[in-house]
């Protein structure tokens, strides 16, 4: 497929999203261009935002299989991975796949479940495969993990930890409805659906294996000049050397920056990247790959005021400065 088929396949699932996640545009093509990126979404905000019926309808557009799973204190790994369970008839045991064998897998609420059950996630999220009683099981292709947190509510929950944070290529927040009109806009849609999930009213607008082509075209098609990835690899190093910053991004945070900038600029007709797609995802790259001091931590300091700083410190290509 050529650049522009891939932009106007994408233009389309995000208009079929749209119809059911009102107002929020901006919201959907950071998903989406996410996912192209073969990357994980940690979606941080409060509830009843539509985080749950973004991530079905993204799946639902996609045409590919969706599972949610509600993280609870009692939740453990094997609700997650399976379980293998002892057939009375053929005197075998035989295992039961759990809900991470799909596309797109809900993590809802992950911050509620224990360190150990959240980690049954990291190889999937990693190398796409589980490993369970020593064999290794490979998860079909596209698989990508959205995953929602309340970032105000602390009672009964446990921090993700860094290695579990490192997976995910973004993390961003929904955010209230911008305008009145949007407000109004999410009511009167639910009026006209008649329910409260119009998912089941969606239709797929490509294919999975479509959307494996998309991938694939991001991930081998879209050039990226050797000065945007000095400028890539600057900033990543400009952060590490913040006197605030205990521990900086890994190199995985500067592939994430890759990754997400070729998506980027895919998305925007291009097969080509420019320093504006780096700009346009390094807060929510590399912001909470970013583990603060304690004093400073405890005077308010955040991970995204670091990397804005960093950005301002290391100067755009010459190359580029007209393309921006």
């Amino acid at each position: 497929m050529k650049v522009e088929e891939i932009h106007e396949k994408g233009t389309a699932v995000l208009n079929e999203v749209g119809k059911a996640i009102v107002g929020k545009e901006e919201v959907l093509k950071l998903i989406l261009t996410t996912i192209l990126a073969d990357g994980h979404v940690l979606l941080e905000d409060l509830p009843g935002l539509a985080k749950t019926l973004m991530a079905k309808s993204f799946a639902k557009a996609l045409g590919v299989q969706f599972t949610r799973v509600q993280f609870t204190p009692d939740l453990l790994p094997s609700d997650i991975l399976g379980v293998s369970v002892f057939n009375q008839k053929t005197l075998e045991f035989e295992f039961r796949k759990g809900p991470v064998f799909t596309n797109v897998l809900l993590a809802d609420e992950i911050n509620r479940a224990p360190p150990k059950t959240q980690s049954a996630l990291l190889e999937a999220m990693e190398e796409r495969q589980v490993t369970i009683e020593g064999d290794t099981m490979k998860l079909e292709m596209p698989f990508f993990v959205i995953a929602t947190q309340n970032p105000i509510e602390y009672e009964g929950t446990y921090p993700l930890p860094e290695a579990q944070l490192d997976r995910f290529l973004l993390r961003m927040s929904v955010g209230y409805p911008k305008s009145l009109d949007d407000e109004v806009g999410i009511l009167k849609a639910r009026i006209s659906w008649g329910k409260d999930d119009p998912t089941a009213d969606m239709e797929p607008v490509i294919d999975r294996g479509t959307f494996l082509e998309m991938q694939a075209f991001v991930e081998h098609e879209v050039f990226i000049h050797d000065e945007v990835l000095k400028y890539i690899a600057g900033i990543v190093r400009e952060v590490r050397k913040d006197e605030r910053v205990e521990a900086g991004p890994s190199p995985r945070g500067a592939l994430a920056l890759l990754k997400v900038s070729k998506a980027n600029a895919m998305m925007n007709g291009r097969d080509f990247v420019v320093p504006d797609d780096v700009k346009r995802y390094v807060i929510d790259a590399l912001a909470h790959r970013i583990v603060l001091g304690a004093e400073y931590a405890f005077e308010g300091v955040s991970g995204r005021e670091v990397v804005e700083a960093a950005v301002k410190r290391v100067p755009v290509p010459k190359e580029f400065e007209r393309e921006e």
